[in-house]
């Protein structure tokens, strides 16, 4: 689910929350059922999923390009495994940051691509076993796909914004949740908690009750030669408060900001209101690496605003560092007791 999430879920009034709670509870009834009793295809390597509990922002692509660098320090070679939200692309396909656009293999698979191999399957079974047996990988990394059912999961660890939260805490559509909470909690293997704030609570204590470890990791932005400018941000993500946080805290002035959907294909319009905007108040334009990552290869327009634009990148950084090394030997683990007995 994509574009802008309704504002009730996140607070404010509840009386469509209250009218859609029957839907919810079919809704939530069908996710726990397929969680309880999906089919999983099994591959012959490790699987990792980093997921979330609700629908949008939760830390899954930073959490997922830092256990890449995990892996690759314990000797392995990560790929990458993504459904493509956004893109048209039925695959598997192996994502090419320089050939393929998002429109066709969707934003996030770009980012990942640069990282380490990526492939984009509707069919998760079809591109796990394309990474292990084309491409060559032997420790996946699933981003998202949690609630799905479709793989084996050797290791899910579920990521949550401590400062978004769990918006009201009900199963869509009545709010952001994408099952029950305790079903998530319970099919979950760890908890990481990411940055600061009270709204994470809820999951914590519930993960804690569950058994399951709850762990912590920050959002770092890198140096960047931002501080003290006058800016224009703009950010189409699930919550691009995160991200003026990140401005501030590298020293931005943001005198302006333009908020889009979730995975928002930028239209011509939309980018020469924004280079006008800048212009016409002397502002510099910033944007998220994920927004820049649409927004190439997608026109004249969209790589002139890039070009334009500043990006601000971000990394996650476990606490303690070794973290990312403990995720991955459970995994391994797992697999060897899945593989094994």
């Amino acid at each position: 689910m994509g574009g802008e999430t309704p504002a009730f879920w996140w607070g404010g009034p509840q009386w469509a929350a209250l009218a859609l709670r029957p839907a919810s509870a079919v809704y939530g009834a069908v996710a726990r059922r397929r969680m309880d009793k999906g089919r999983r295809e099994a591959v012959d390597v490790p699987v990792l999923c980093i997921g979330n509990f609700t629908v949008g922002g939760g830390g899954k692509t930073p959490t997922a390009l830092a256990m890449a660098g995990a892996a690759e320090a314990c000797g392995l070679r990560p790929g990458f495994l993504s459904r493509g939200y956004g893109g048209s692309a039925g695959g598997p396909l192996l994502v090419d940051p320089s050939a393929h656009a998002a429109r066709l293999v969707g934003d996030e698979p770009l980012l990942l691509a640069a990282r380490a191999p990526t492939v984009v399957a509707k069919d998760r079974g079809a591109g796990a076993r394309y990474l292990v047996d084309t491409v060559g990988v032997d420790f996946i990394i699933m981003d998202d796909g949690f609630q799905s059912a479709r793989l084996c999961i050797d290791f899910a660890l579920l990521a949550i914004d401590a400062g978004r939260g769990l918006g009201n805490g009900q199963v869509v559509p009545s709010g952001p949740l994408r099952a029950p909470l305790k079903d998530q909690i319970r099919h979950a293997d760890a908890l990481l908690v990411i940055g600061e704030g009270a709204a994470g609570a809820q999951a914590i204590r519930l993960t804690a009750r569950g058994g399951k470890p709850v762990f912590e990791a920050r959002l770092e932005p890198r140096a960047h030669a931002l501080a003290g400018r006058r800016v224009l941000a703009f950010a189409g993500i699930a919550d691009p408060e995160k991200f003026y946080r990140s401005l501030r805290a590298v020293g931005a002035d943001i005198v302006r900001t333009r908020d889009f959907p979730d995975h928002h294909p930028f239209q011509p319009a939309e980018i020469s209101e924004l280079i006008a905007d800048a212009a016409r108040d002397g502002l510099h334009l910033v944007t998220t690496r994920k927004d820049a990552a649409r927004l190439a290869g997608d026109g004249h327009a969209a790589r002139r605003l890039l070009a334009e634009a500043s990006v601000l990148d971000i990394d996650l950084v476990f606490e303690p560092s070794t973290l990312g090394t403990r995720f991955v030997t459970e995994t391994r683990e797992a697999f060897r007791h899945r593989k094994f007995g």
